[in-house]
């Protein structure tokens, strides 16, 4: 728990209030903060204090396992080795390097027996793909850090007792209006199961709310459901399987206590909702042989939800019903069904206009948005506004996996996107808080607002898919690291660089280590113990204004398969020495979690003002089962990057401007930044970005 809310909130959990007289606690605190520093980190004079007035033991503790979360936030936990131990000097041009190992192996006796004479294989060759140094040889190799102020220091803040830290993010995760990422997800398991006697008040995303029913079913508590289809993710989640129901799961056996508790919260939804049903019947009818529902009387309505799983009972689907009266022409009918389903209304609302449905459907739409969610009217505005001026279509499931494809649809009327555009900015703004005195970092304005908490892996410096943040340092370097858990596993660490048009490639990779401003460390090819790769770009002298790092599965496992994965860049200036990894430099790292075997985490863009930017892509390509590499994915990694790059996402910018049309004289401050200014009064409601989802509205 302590890591978690130190990782999540940059806050540092302290239970105890200390004796009140500074003594050996302060010295130990001073050594605390002079460790953090040197991973780019510090502690907060509050924090600072506050430790100064504990035991000095104690804070020797607490600050190892402080120090050990950072560490592993920033990607300081592991070793980072580079193949060629000069790396960002004296790397060698590509094709001599691969003739001087080959060299090399023919004067090996027993190298030169497995070279097969036609056939040249790089991993044949003794020296190719693995550390031929130690960390310390490369350490020895390199100088000293030079500090600079703008190297990155994050402020650790002072927080309250760990069980308060873990309720509050509790209840920000369980309570979000946008789903959660995977990982959120298993944090929010955790915390439900620390937080066990507490309830949250609103859990309005239902796999958010099926972690919690897990962790009350397993406490013998009442389910949270208002369908049926709630039942049937807990039910997937205690057999330890999908929570989103894609993938079916493998039932498990239920106690007696868990059938009731389940089959009590299926009798509970109305007969009206039986026809979610339909989705997933073969799931329902295996639900059915566990929880044995005829042998609950009392239960009536939960024994018919299996019947028409069996097709013993007829369950009209609403979704179908729509559809119906869609495929004969009759919108009318169709938008009176969805009045009853706001949600669902404005979701088919592009559709609705298109058939012709005009002013009726706007009324319609004018009602539903009074009732429908705040990400679902974010969503739509998002939606819309891409309308105006038509860009590629861009889809992405929840692994991050994701094409783009020409929108074929027809244009929508003018008047009626300007009608339904002004509909949901008076809704939105009607729901938004009053701010009282709002103060908004301007640095914030371009990170896109969180919609769905799957558009990004939770780390150090992480925003949104389509946010855009400014890019500071003559020197870019960005880095993988992974450890195969079973098998030799092979990733690529590459760059794929385009003109203005996203033509004219250039790339640097394994096969070419170098070109007139970018330089790579080396291809290591496994990956036991854990190895690095990084690639290097002089931003002054890049001769291309669109740069796209990759990294490719070449060989073994995927990247939700190995046992560690990560990605993450650096910024320096020339004058900056030090080795490979230098954690106080880093200003992003996340994990790469995803099913594909091609990751696109970032694109680094060059401005018309020669200002360089990052946008964040946070996505995967299936790729090949092996061998991927940059060359083979050029065209579709250059049409999809595209793609995000034109789209026009709804960042905190739109959000600002609504905002500031209510800001009154109310005594509370609110402010929404990267990061929490010191001197803010009390009780300001500060939103950052690890909390940037509370802003969206119910």
């Amino acid at each position: 728990m302590e890591d978690l809310v130190i990782s999540r909130r940059l806050r540092v959990p302290v239970d105890a209030e200390g004796d009140g007289t500074p003594g050996w606690g302060e010295v130990a605190a001073r050594q605390l903060d002079a460790a953090l520093l040197s991973v780019g980190f510090t502690c907060s004079p509050a924090l600072l204090d506050r430790l100064a007035r504990l035991p000095g033991e104690q804070v020797i503790d607490l600050g190892v396992r402080v120090l050990a979360a950072v560490r592993r936030l920033v990607g300081d936990h592991v070793v980072h080795n580079a193949y060629f131990v000069d790396f960002p000097r004296n790397v060698p041009d590509t094709l001599e390097f691969w003739a001087g190992l080959l060299r090399e192996a023919m004067l090996d006796p027993v190298a030169a027996a497995r070279l097969q004479p036609n056939t040249l294989n790089l991993l044949d060759l003794p020296r190719y793909g693995r550390y031929q140094h130690t960390y310390a040889d490369l350490l020895a190799a390199h100088d000293e850090l030079i500090p600079l102020a703008k190297d990155r220091v994050t402020v650790l803040e002072l927080g309250g007792s760990l069980r308060d830290e873990a309720r509050e993010l509790y209840f920000s995760l369980a309570g979000s209006e946008i789903p959660l990422a995977a990982e959120d997800l298993t944090a929010l398991r955790a915390l439900a199961a620390f937080c066990a006697g507490d309830r949250p008040e609103h859990v309005p995303v239902r796999e958010n709310r099926a972690v919690v029913n897990e962790v009350r079913l397993a406490a013998g508590q009442p389910l949270l459901v208002d369908t049926v289809t709630d039942v049937l993710r807990v039910a997937a989640l205690c057999s330890e399987g999908d929570v989103t129901l894609s993938t079916p799961a493998r039932l498990r056996s239920f106690r007696r206590a868990e059938r009731r508790i389940l089959l009590a919260a299926l009798d509970a939804v109305p007969v009206a909702k039986h026809g979610d049903v339909l989705r997933h019947r073969e799931q329902w009818k295996r639900l059915g042989e566990r929880l044995h529902p005829h042998e609950y009387p009392r239960f009536p309505r939960a024994a018919e939800v299996f019947d028409v799983a069996r097709g013993v009972r007829e369950a009209a689907s609403f979704g179908g019903r729509v559809e119906a009266a869609l495929a004969g022409g009759r919108t009318g009918d169709a938008v009176a069904l969805l009045e009853h389903t706001p949600g669902a209304l404005l979701r088919r609302l592009d559709h609705l206009l298109r058939t012709g449905g005009g002013s009726a459907v706007l009324e319609a739409a004018e009602r539903a948005a009074a009732h429908a969610s705040g990400r679902v009217l974010l969503s739509l505005r998002e939606h819309l506004q891409n309308r105006a001026v038509p860009v590629d279509r861009v889809f992405t499931n929840r692994h991050g996996k994701a094409w783009a494809t020409p929108d074929t649809r027809s244009p929508l009327d003018e008047e009626a996107l300007t009608r339904a555009l002004a509909i949901l900015d008076e809704e939105i703004t009607r729901r938004l808080p009053d701010p009282g005195e709002l103060i908004v970092d301007p640095a914030v304005l371009d990170v896109a607002l969180p919609l769905s908490g799957k558009s990004a892996a939770p780390g150090l410096g992480v925003l949104p898919r389509g946010s855009l943040s400014p890019v500071d340092g003559e020197l870019l370097r960005f880095f993988v690291y992974w450890r195969q858990a079973g098998r030799r596993t092979d990733y690529d660490l590459s760059a794929l660089m385009l003109d203005a048009t996203y033509d004219n490639p250039e790339h640097i990779s394994w096969t070419s280590y170098r070109n007139d401003f970018a330089t790579y460390s080396g291809d290591l090819t496994e990956a036991p113990e854990g190895a690095s790769e990084f690639i290097d770009i002089q931003l002054p002298h890049a001769t291309r204004p669109i740069v796209i790092p990759q990294v490719n599965v070449f060989a073994g496992e995927r990247f939700d398969e190995a046992a560690e994965a990560f990605f993450g860049y650096m910024t320096r200036d020339a004058a900056q020495e030090g080795r490979p990894f230098e954690p106080r430099t880093v200003r992003m790292k996340s994990d790469l979690c995803g099913s594909g075997s091609i990751a696109l985490p970032l694109v680094f863009l060059r401005g018309d003002d020669g200002a360089w930017r990052v946008k964040w892509l946070h996505l995967y390509l299936s790729g090949h089962p092996a061998f991927n590499q940059v060359e083979g994915n050029r065209v579709t990694t250059s049409l999809l990057v595209r793609s995000i790059v034109e789209r026009d996402y709804l960042r905190v910018r739109y959000l600002a401007g609504l905002l500031r049309s209510k800001a009154s004289a109310a005594g509370h401050v609110t402010y929404v930044g990267l990061e929490a200014p010191a001197g803010l009064p009390e009780g300001a409601r500060v939103y950052t970005p690890a909390t940037l989802h509370e802003l969206i509205p119910a």
